[in-house]
């Protein structure tokens, strides 16, 4: 089994060099919002002390936006923007958008340049830090050291609620919405009537959004690791796929094993479940063979839990980065108001226990193996967004009851995808009355930059070609 060294550098972005951004001009953290909501403020989006990024043939620009798009609590934030210098480009704007959520865009525009090229005569690629991320990331230092780059890993019920605490009531500003609307004042500043989306993993979720929002400002879109629009983080699929997936690899190598059989063993008998579908997962990007981890895990299975323990200790050293990498404050303000979950965001903490056990309690026995109950209630996410301190329901709503509007859309997974797996990728195309979907055999996650070659063609064809 290799060592995850370079895991935390691979499985985010690449530190690469950035703008430099400005201040955030903002509300004490502890400010209340207000009870009711005012009339959005009025600003003129435009994009303000340009300069030569250190990405040659890119601007560096800043973005003002509103803390509170209602207009009901004051203050800015500055968001971090780049914009290829061929303005001209006859297709217009290319936005892309990183995931997480939590990921700034500025740090990766090397290597999504490099992966669009084919294109980037024809369209002006734009990046930026949305907001939260990036030099203006939330801070929460213990949160940020007990989870790192992971959706999955447990943190304590303090770090969550310290976090949570230290973040005030401005958390409610931290929604897709009102990145949505960040993106909104983006294309007006960047004076377009309308522009091409491409979103990967969590960038899809706010490229769907901002489809059913503006769906006339859309000439079409990428989704690359689809994230449905109804973000259930408790779908049972996001557990079950990990037993499809392994011996798919498995059986591509020639193992000689049942690694899901082995996995439902290991979580049976030791209770790892948490441990493993974390580490599992974050591995599957780095390496969709996802080989040595079948070996592991028949040895763990046959009563020796050492060599896996090893690689589960690994896992954690490597995957721990900066806020600026990938803000487990932003994370969770995100994730926590507007997921679908068995309680509303708003309640109690105290009420939430009850409604997690029997929402769990409820889902039949084989629904969630070679996971079990005990790792749908106990891991990281659902610790996180348990323990998160009530927070009202970000305006407007996600809209889980809404269809995509009728806009070209390529939606893009892995085969071997556990973070965005290719159940969910079904879920969305149902939702979707003008797709594609290309499933890339034996791979996994980020397709356009970590993938074969035969994604980035396909997306170079639905751009050029539609």
């Amino acid at each position: 089994m290799r060592r995850f060294g370079r895991l935390a550098l691979i499985a985010t972005v690449l530190t690469l060099a950035s703008c430099t951004s400005a201040e955030i001009d903002q509300a004490p953290p502890d400010s209340e919002p207000p009870t009711t909501a005012s009339a959005a403020p009025d600003v003129t989006p435009a994009l303000t002390g340009s300069q030569p990024c250190p990405e040659p043939g890119f601007t560096c620009s800043t973005l003002a936006v509103p803390l509170d798009h209602s207009g009901g609590t004051d203050g800015q934030l500055s968001l971090q923007v780049l914009t290829a210098d061929n303005a001209d480009a006859r297709r217009g704007v290319l936005l892309f958008l990183t995931g997480g959520p939590g990921q700034p865009g500025a740090p990766s525009v090397a290597r999504v340049r490099a992966a669009l090229e084919p294109v980037l005569d024809d369209y002006r690629l734009v990046m930026l830090d949305q907001r939260g991320t990036g030099a203006n990331a939330l801070q929460c230092a213990v949160l940020q050291e007990q989870v790192g780059t992971t959706d999955f890993d447990v943190p304590t019920e303090e770090a969550v609620r310290e976090c949570g605490d230290a973040i005030g009531a401005q958390r409610r500003f931290y929604s897709t919405s009102d990145t949505v609307a960040d993106l909104e004042l983006l294309r007006q500043a960047l004076g377009v009537q309308s522009w091409t989306l491409d979103g990967v993993s969590y960038g899809t979720y706010v490229a769907e959004r901002y489809l059913i929002a503006y769906p006339d400002r859309v000439e079409r879109a990428v989704l690359d690791s689809v994230v449905p629009h109804r973000l259930d983080l408790l779908d049972p699929e996001l557990f079950s796929a990990y037993g499809r997936v392994l011996r798919d690899a498995c059986q591509a190598t020639g193992c000689g094993t049942d690694p899901a059989e082995d996995l439902a063993a290991v979580v049976r008998e030791t209770g790892l479940g948490p441990d493993l579908l974390s580490a599992i997962g974050i591995f599957g990007i780095i390496e969709p063979e996802y080989g040595g981890l079948p070996e592991l895990l028949h040895t763990a299975a046959g009563g020796d839990t050492d060599p896996l323990e090893g690689f589960l200790t690994d896992f954690r050293a490597d995957t721990r980065v900066p806020a600026s990498d990938l803000s487990q404050g932003l994370h969770a303000s995100t994730l926590c108001a507007e997921a679908v979950w068995p309680w509303d965001g708003d309640s109690p903490v105290e009420e939430r226990t009850a409604a997690l056990d029997d929402f769990v309690a409820a889902q039949p026995d084989d629904a969630l193996w070679p996971f079990d109950r005990a790792t749908m209630r106990d891991n990281g996410l659902a610790v996180t967004c348990l323990n998160w301190p009530p927070t009202p329901e970000p305006s407007p709503a996600p809209p889980d009851d809404l269809d995509l509007p009728d806009v070209p859309v390529l939606m893009l997974v892995g085969e071997r995808d556990l973070s965005t797996p290719v159940e969910l990728t079904r879920q969305e195309q149902g939702r979707a009355p003008n797709v594609e979907v290309f499933v890339v055999p034996d791979a996994g996650h980020s397709l356009q930059t970590r993938g074969p070659d035969a994604a980035r063609e396909a997306v170079v064809s639905f751009l050029e070609d539609g």
